[in-house]
Protein backbone atom coordinates (compact mmCIF):
# COMPACT_ATOMS: atom_id res chain seq x y z
CA UNK A 1 0.00 0.00 0.00
CA UNK A 2 1.34 3.69 -0.55
CA UNK A 3 -0.69 6.31 1.07
CA UNK A 4 -0.27 9.68 -0.47
CA UNK A 5 -1.52 13.73 0.67
CA UNK A 6 -2.82 16.23 -2.18
CA UNK A 7 -4.51 19.18 -2.97
CA UNK A 8 -6.96 18.77 -5.80
CA UNK A 9 -10.06 21.59 -6.63
CA UNK A 10 -9.15 23.60 -3.59
CA UNK A 11 -9.19 20.56 -0.86
CA UNK A 12 -6.86 18.76 0.79
CA UNK A 13 -7.16 14.53 -0.03
CA UNK A 14 -5.88 11.60 1.68
CA UNK A 15 -5.55 8.35 -0.40
CA UNK A 16 -3.57 5.60 -1.79
CA UNK A 17 -1.38 5.88 -5.05
CA UNK A 18 -1.25 2.92 -6.98
CA UNK A 19 1.67 0.76 -7.65
CA UNK A 20 2.31 2.78 -11.54
CA UNK A 21 2.46 5.75 -9.47
CA UNK A 22 -0.04 6.65 -12.35
CA UNK A 23 -3.31 7.34 -9.96
CA UNK A 24 -4.59 8.08 -6.62
CA UNK A 25 -7.96 7.35 -4.97
CA UNK A 26 -9.28 9.80 -2.06
CA UNK A 27 -10.27 7.82 1.30
CA UNK A 28 -12.79 8.80 3.51
CA UNK A 29 -10.34 10.29 6.27
CA UNK A 30 -12.26 12.76 8.93
CA UNK A 31 -9.01 15.48 8.49
CA UNK A 32 -7.61 15.67 5.49
CA UNK A 33 -5.76 18.36 6.20
CA UNK A 34 -3.31 16.47 8.59
CA UNK A 35 -1.99 14.34 5.64
CA UNK A 36 -1.36 10.58 6.62
CA UNK A 37 -1.24 11.35 9.93
CA UNK A 38 -5.21 10.64 11.14
CA UNK A 39 -4.90 7.73 9.08
CA UNK A 40 -1.76 5.60 10.81
CA UNK A 41 -3.09 6.38 13.59
CA UNK A 42 -6.30 4.75 13.66
CA UNK A 43 -4.60 1.59 11.63
CA UNK A 44 -2.33 1.56 14.47
CA UNK A 45 -5.72 1.12 17.04
CA UNK A 46 -6.79 -1.67 15.09
CA UNK A 47 -9.46 0.43 12.71
CA UNK A 48 -9.91 -1.10 9.52
CA UNK A 49 -8.90 1.24 6.31
CA UNK A 50 -11.84 3.78 5.47
CA UNK A 51 -13.31 3.26 2.18
CA UNK A 52 -12.95 4.97 -0.80
CA UNK A 53 -14.47 8.43 -0.85
CA UNK A 54 -14.61 9.91 -4.84
CA UNK A 55 -13.00 8.86 -8.20
CA UNK A 56 -9.38 8.40 -8.99
CA UNK A 57 -7.80 10.76 -10.30
CA UNK A 58 -4.56 11.18 -12.20
CA UNK A 59 -1.57 12.03 -10.33
CA UNK A 60 -0.49 15.00 -13.19
CA UNK A 61 -4.00 17.04 -12.00
CA UNK A 62 -3.14 17.35 -8.46
CA UNK A 63 -0.47 18.89 -6.36
CA UNK A 64 1.29 16.24 -3.84
CA UNK A 65 1.62 17.63 -0.64
CA UNK A 66 4.11 15.89 2.19
CA UNK A 67 2.21 12.65 3.05
CA UNK A 68 2.46 13.75 6.43
CA UNK A 69 2.70 17.55 6.07
CA UNK A 70 1.75 18.35 9.64
CA UNK A 71 3.97 16.11 11.78
CA UNK A 72 3.35 16.46 15.66
CA UNK A 73 6.73 16.62 16.67
CA UNK A 74 10.03 17.14 15.10
CA UNK A 75 11.56 14.60 13.00
CA UNK A 76 14.27 12.47 14.33
CA UNK A 77 17.16 12.59 11.68
CA UNK A 78 20.46 10.40 12.21
CA UNK A 79 23.78 11.61 11.44
CA UNK A 80 26.72 10.43 9.63
CA UNK A 81 25.39 7.06 9.50
CA UNK A 82 26.69 5.55 5.89
CA UNK A 83 30.28 4.21 6.17
CA UNK A 84 30.94 6.57 2.57
CA UNK A 85 29.11 9.24 3.59
CA UNK A 86 31.12 9.45 7.33
CA UNK A 87 34.44 8.94 5.58
CA UNK A 88 33.46 11.90 2.96
CA UNK A 89 32.42 14.65 6.24
CA UNK A 90 35.72 13.53 8.19
CA UNK A 91 37.80 15.31 5.30
CA UNK A 92 35.16 18.03 4.65
CA UNK A 93 32.45 19.25 7.33
CA UNK A 94 34.30 17.28 10.55
CA UNK A 95 37.19 18.11 9.50
CA UNK A 96 38.18 19.77 12.02
CA UNK A 97 36.50 18.19 14.45
CA UNK A 98 35.69 14.96 13.68
CA UNK A 99 33.58 13.20 16.74
CA UNK A 100 34.37 9.48 17.88
CA UNK A 101 32.66 6.75 15.55
CA UNK A 102 30.53 3.93 15.64
CA UNK A 103 29.75 4.16 19.60
CA UNK A 104 26.04 5.66 19.32
CA UNK A 105 23.97 6.79 16.73
CA UNK A 106 24.42 10.70 16.12
CA UNK A 107 20.61 11.94 16.50
CA UNK A 108 19.30 15.50 15.54
CA UNK A 109 15.58 16.77 15.21
CA UNK A 110 14.19 18.99 12.42
CA UNK A 111 11.52 21.13 13.43
CA UNK A 112 8.07 19.87 12.16
CA UNK A 113 7.93 23.45 10.24
CA UNK A 114 10.22 22.82 8.03
CA UNK A 115 8.49 20.36 5.61
CA UNK A 116 7.17 20.29 2.40
CA UNK A 117 5.52 18.41 -0.41
CA UNK A 118 8.19 16.73 -2.29
CA UNK A 119 8.14 19.32 -5.44
CA UNK A 120 7.73 22.57 -3.48
CA UNK A 121 10.17 25.23 -3.68
CA UNK A 122 13.02 25.04 -1.19
CA UNK A 123 13.73 29.04 0.48
CA UNK A 124 17.42 29.08 0.11
CA UNK A 125 18.69 31.97 2.79
CA UNK A 126 21.45 34.80 1.55
CA UNK A 127 24.90 34.70 1.86
CA UNK A 128 24.74 36.70 5.15
CA UNK A 129 23.26 33.68 6.84
CA UNK A 130 24.61 30.56 4.91
CA UNK A 131 26.66 30.02 2.43
CA UNK A 132 27.26 26.25 2.44
CA UNK A 133 24.17 24.41 1.92
CA UNK A 134 23.31 20.74 0.73
CA UNK A 135 21.17 18.57 -0.38
CA UNK A 136 20.77 14.56 1.84
CA UNK A 137 18.02 12.15 -0.03
CA UNK A 138 17.71 9.87 2.84
CA UNK A 139 15.03 7.15 3.61
CA UNK A 140 12.66 8.00 6.85
CA UNK A 141 11.30 5.27 8.60
CA UNK A 142 7.23 5.73 9.81
CA UNK A 143 6.68 4.59 12.88
CA UNK A 144 3.23 2.77 12.93
CA UNK A 145 3.11 0.92 16.27
CA UNK A 146 4.16 2.94 19.53
CA UNK A 147 6.16 2.21 22.24
CA UNK A 148 8.63 3.36 24.44
CA UNK A 149 12.02 1.36 24.85
CA UNK A 150 11.52 -0.81 22.08
CA UNK A 151 13.94 -3.37 22.28
CA UNK A 152 16.50 -3.74 18.37
CA UNK A 153 14.80 -7.29 18.15
CA UNK A 154 11.08 -6.11 18.05
CA UNK A 155 11.73 -2.70 16.67
CA UNK A 156 10.67 -3.83 13.02
CA UNK A 157 7.09 -4.83 14.47
CA UNK A 158 6.89 -0.71 14.84
CA UNK A 159 7.34 0.03 11.47
CA UNK A 160 4.74 1.13 9.60
CA UNK A 161 6.31 2.21 6.11
CA UNK A 162 8.74 4.49 4.74
CA UNK A 163 8.90 7.60 2.85
CA UNK A 164 11.93 9.63 1.72
CA UNK A 165 13.25 13.31 2.66
CA UNK A 166 15.78 15.72 1.55
CA UNK A 167 17.68 16.77 4.60
CA UNK A 168 18.55 20.47 3.11
CA UNK A 169 21.06 21.19 5.34
CA UNK A 170 23.07 24.63 6.03
CA UNK A 171 26.47 22.97 6.81
CA UNK A 172 28.35 26.10 8.27
CA UNK A 173 25.27 26.76 10.69
CA UNK A 174 25.38 22.80 11.55
CA UNK A 175 29.11 23.21 12.73
CA UNK A 176 28.77 26.32 13.97
CA UNK A 177 26.41 25.98 16.75
CA UNK A 178 27.95 22.93 17.62
CA UNK A 179 24.23 21.29 18.06
CA UNK A 180 22.69 20.64 14.59
CA UNK A 181 19.12 21.56 15.13
CA UNK A 182 19.23 25.02 13.63
CA UNK A 183 21.31 24.48 10.64
CA UNK A 184 19.01 21.66 9.17
CA UNK A 185 15.60 23.30 10.31
CA UNK A 186 15.40 26.47 8.47
CA UNK A 187 11.91 26.89 6.73
CA UNK A 188 11.13 24.33 3.32
CA UNK A 189 14.41 22.35 4.67
CA UNK A 190 12.93 18.99 4.50
CA UNK A 191 10.66 17.89 1.27
CA UNK A 192 8.95 14.85 1.80
CA UNK A 193 7.51 12.56 -0.32
CA UNK A 194 5.45 11.52 -2.47
CA UNK A 195 4.53 8.77 -0.23
CA UNK A 196 4.76 6.55 2.42
CA UNK A 197 5.21 2.62 1.44
CA UNK A 198 3.76 -0.17 4.27
CA UNK A 199 6.32 -2.27 5.52
CA UNK A 200 4.67 -4.78 3.69
CA UNK A 201 5.79 -3.39 0.23
CA UNK A 202 9.15 -2.70 1.42
CA UNK A 203 12.31 -3.37 3.30
CA UNK A 204 14.04 -0.77 4.22
CA UNK A 205 16.69 -2.20 6.19
CA UNK A 206 18.18 -2.90 2.26
CA UNK A 207 16.85 -0.84 -0.31
CA UNK A 208 18.34 1.54 -3.10
CA UNK A 209 18.44 5.07 -1.94
CA UNK A 210 19.38 7.31 -5.07
CA UNK A 211 19.51 11.55 -5.66
CA UNK A 212 19.68 13.71 -8.25
CA UNK A 213 20.55 17.27 -9.03
CA UNK A 214 19.81 18.75 -12.23
CA UNK A 215 19.31 15.45 -13.59
CA UNK A 216 23.00 14.13 -12.40
CA UNK A 217 22.78 11.46 -10.02
CA UNK A 218 25.21 12.18 -7.08
CA UNK A 219 23.81 9.98 -4.41
CA UNK A 220 23.66 5.68 -4.62
CA UNK A 221 23.80 3.82 -1.87
CA UNK A 222 21.78 0.87 0.08
CA UNK A 223 20.87 1.00 3.50
CA UNK A 224 22.79 -2.17 3.71
CA UNK A 225 25.53 -0.27 4.43
CA UNK A 226 24.02 1.96 7.45
CA UNK A 227 26.44 2.01 10.18
CA UNK A 228 23.52 1.84 12.24
CA UNK A 229 20.71 0.18 10.99
CA UNK A 230 16.79 0.52 11.46
CA UNK A 231 16.62 -1.40 14.39
CA UNK A 232 19.16 0.08 16.59
CA UNK A 233 17.72 3.57 15.64
CA UNK A 234 14.38 2.43 16.78
CA UNK A 235 15.73 1.57 19.66
CA UNK A 236 18.01 4.37 20.52
CA UNK A 237 15.35 7.08 19.85
CA UNK A 238 13.02 5.32 21.99
CA UNK A 239 15.12 4.93 25.00
CA UNK A 240 13.46 6.90 27.75
CA UNK A 241 11.00 8.47 24.56
CA UNK A 242 7.62 7.10 23.71
CA UNK A 243 7.33 6.78 19.76
CA UNK A 244 4.04 7.28 18.60
CA UNK A 245 2.26 6.65 15.55
CA UNK A 246 3.04 8.67 12.50
CA UNK A 247 7.05 9.57 14.24
CA UNK A 248 9.57 9.95 11.70
CA UNK A 249 13.02 9.08 12.12
CA UNK A 250 15.37 10.35 8.65
CA UNK A 251 18.02 7.26 8.59
CA UNK A 252 20.77 9.32 7.01
CA UNK A 253 21.87 10.88 3.61
CA UNK A 254 25.12 8.43 1.94
CA UNK A 255 28.00 9.75 0.29
CA UNK A 256 27.98 12.20 -2.96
Amino acid sequence: MRIASWTWGGRDHVGTLSPCGRELTPLAVADASRGALGLIQSLAAGEPLPPPSGTRLPTEVVTLRAPLPKPLRSLFCAGRNYRAHAAELATTVFRDSLPKQDLWPIVFGKLPECVVGPFDDVRLPGAAVSTQIDYESELAVVIGRGGRDISRARAMDHVFGYTIVNDVSCRDVQVRHQQWDLGKSFDTFCPMGPCIVSADELDGRDTRVRGWVNGELRQDARTSDLIFDIPTLIETCSRGITLYPGDVIATGSPAG
